[in-house]
């Protein structure tokens, strides 16, 4: 391990982890790219390298983080150093694109909800209760800071009520939630090592192009099962049919954006044009429901053709 990998890394993944405490706006988004540097240096160096320089790194980080007064970022970085290594693992296995991120997602699942069931048994809380208090808390922060400006009386109640419906609507979806967070950032780090690992000149697996890639034709019984439990049933099956169906629609909403990059590329679109478009999608919310009914009816409409030319 050079003295020269060490420190880059370092750097690297400290910026990305403390992003989301020093950066307005966009240190949240930039804090997911945490694992990039421990997948750039697992698979530049091996599995066996990858792993004592991810470890050297965190208790560099852990060190810094506690002398500054952001402990919490140690447990960040232990999640996100494990998956790069992991991402480093799957890519090296040549697997497909939607196998590597179903794995990785599970596996980073798994480790966070090991996470937060000993923080919340180190606090006497079960798991949700303290994701509960958690929210309750900030909000209530928030309440304080707006009430400080000089707000009425009545606005304040309102703002409280509103608060109340946002923390136990969070609280109910809060599983798919971190389902979809977990693909989502997944996802991200397998889209810009691509470019890292050109630019570096390491092999990087030869996924299917992305501008064809398609949700399972058998999701679509997920959609009809889960709409007939919203709407039809009650209780604690309702909030499963939920948390099940937000998934389901996300990895529709991903079949949308690749028809969409399907098109940018046949009509070879220009970057700056593109870039305002990404930037629409994610600032609409209805193109993001678009794209996701787009992606849900795309087996029966076929919008790029390829299911037409794979049967000719």
């Amino acid at each position: 391990m050079k003295l020269k990998d060490l420190l880059g890394c370092v750097g690297c993944a400290a910026f990305f982890l403390l992003a989301s405490a020093w950066i307005p706006l966009f240190g949240p988004f930039l804090s997911l790219l945490a694992p990039l540097p421990f997948l750039y240096y697992s698979t530049k160096l091996g599995l066996y390298q990858g792993i004592k320089i991810a470890a050297a790194t965190m208790l560099i980080i852990g060190l810094f983080a506690k002398l500054i007064g952001f402990p919490q970022v140690i447990l960040f970085g232990v999640e996100f150093s494990l998956l790069g290594i992991a991402l480093s693992e799957l890519m090296r296995r040549r697997l497909s694109l939607g196998q590597t991120i179903f794995i990785a997602t599970a596996f980073m699942l798994a480790l966070g909800i090991c996470f937060l069931f000993f923080i919340a048994l180190s606090e006497n809380l079960g798991p949700f209760e303290m994701i509960s208090k958690y929210l309750q808390g900030h909000l209530r922060e928030t309440i304080n800071a707006y009430e400080q400006t000089g707000i009425t009386k009545e606005n304040a109640l309102e703002l409280e009520v509103y608060a109340k419906v946002f923390v136990d609507t969070v609280s109910n979806v809060y599983p798919s939630l971190m389902i979809v967070g977990t693909g989502f950032a997944v996802w991200l780090n397998i889209v810009l090592a691509k470019p890292l690992f050109r630019i570096r000149r390491l092999e990087y697996p030869k996924f299917a192009p992305m501008d064809r890639w398609q949700a399972p034709d058998g999701l679509v019984w997920g959609v009809i099962v889960s709409g007939f439990a919203l709407f039809f049933l009650s209780g604690g099956i309702k909030l499963i049919a939920i948390n099940v169906l937000i998934v389901i629609m996300a990895a529709y909403l991903f079949h949308g954006l690749s028809i969409i990059l399907f098109f940018l590329n046949k009509y070879k679109i220009p970057s700056w044009m593109r870039i305002g478009i990404y930037f629409l999608i994610i600032v609409q919310q209805l193109f993001l429901a678009v794209l996701a009914l787009a992606g849900l009816f795309d087996q029966w409409i076929d919008f790029r053709k390829i299911h037409r030319r794979a049967e000719g």
